[in-house]
């Protein structure tokens, strides 16, 4: 008998206050060919409250959703964290600090993460099993508050950083169903991207790539290959056809990224992508639900899908969902 999993509620936390990307602080610093690449992004303009760190932004978002859903923070069997990728104190607990702050005191708590934007993909992955091992437990909730762990949004060459707290309430039935869910990486790039951070004061952090001929040549051509070899895995175990799929979204890095994808996997994302890019920019984990959810609610997706959801991190992971809203599509595939 397979695993069920299904969005109950989800909502998010965006906040009221934005940046043109034109207007960055950054800009000025960088030299006319970066500030060219960041300008050609494709995003306008990103959500940003300074005041907000990634617990408020995520707190947000939870109580937002459970208040959707009528569960109660009493009532959740499971809160699971997607974790900063920098925390404001080494050694505490955010992911207890949120149990606390919401009120959930039965919930088992913890936190993953490690794969950046691909990282909603080991936390419904754990939720999965969480449902699936434990039967007196009904609802896991996911949260995450996304922050950019520098004082510079612009991360060269790939996105600008936005701000967004997320909170997915999970069960076994619900209006999203997720039938299927891939994920790989490769440990090569474990470090393409990074931080240093010890022996300097937090003004100065900055994301540096380690090759940037790697990440735009190297990871490309292995991208393209894998999202073409686990489109057609994740596809074929379903028994669907590439017609089958009424929808397409990925995560809002850039406009050049969404062309990439559509252009490796011959589809068309939903109009809602590039919307949310220019707005919002760069979530982390938190886009490519929000990008399901604005097209779900601007009737992109007439028939509820079923819709693929493509997530891709330089770290390097990929990952594949298959989720369905339709009556038609009630299976789902068996871990």
């Amino acid at each position: 008998m397979a695993a069920p999993l299904a969005v109950r509620a989800a909502a998010w936390h965006l906040p009221q206050r934005h940046i043109d990307v034109a207007a960055l602080p950054e800009l000025a610093a960088l030299d006319p060919a970066r500030r060219t690449t960041c300008l050609a992004l494709g995003i306008d303009r990103i959500s940003a409250d300074d005041g907000l760190d990634e617990v408020d932004l995520a707190l947000d978002a939870a109580r937002q959703a459970l208040a959707e859903s009528g569960v109660a923070a009493g009532e959740l069997g499971a809160l699971v964290v997607i974790e900063s990728r920098a925390p404001r104190q080494l050694m505490a607990s955010d992911a207890t600090r949120l149990q606390d702050l919401l009120g959930a005191h039965r919930a088992l708590t913890f936190s993953v993460g490690g794969l950046g934007c691909v990282s909603i993909t080991p936390a419904l992955l754990t939720a999965r099993g969480l449902l699936a091992a434990d039967h007196d437990l009904e609802h896991v909730l996911v949260v995450h508050g996304s922050k950019p762990a520098t004082p510079t949004r612009y991360r060269h060459p790939v996105t600008v950083n936005g701000d967004a707290g997320q909170a997915v309430l999970l069960a076994r039935t619900g209006p999203v169903r997720v039938l299927d869910v891939l994920q790989e990486t490769n440990g090569a790039y474990w470090d393409l991207f990074h931080v240093p951070f010890r022996d300097r004061p937090v003004a100065e952090w900055r994301e540096e790539c380690r090759d940037t001929t790697m990440y735009s040549f190297r990871l490309a051509l292995e991208t393209r290959a894998r999202l073409g070899v686990m489109l057609s895995r994740l596809l074929d175990r379903n028994g669907l056809r590439r017609e089958d799929v009424r929808g397409f979204a990925s995560q809002n890095l850039s406009a050049a990224g969404l062309a990439f994808v559509e252009e490796a996997l011959d589809v068309s994302m939903l109009p809602a992508c590039r919307d949310n890019l220019r707005r919002y920019g760069h979530l982390g984990p938190a886009d490519v639900l929000l990008n399901l959810h604005t097209a779900l609610r601007r009737g992109e997706v007439p028939d509820g899908g079923p819709v693929v959801l493509i997530n891709v991190s330089p770290v390097a992971a990929w990952s594949l969902l298959l989720v369905a809203t339709g009556e038609d599509h009630d299976h789902t595939y068996q871990l």
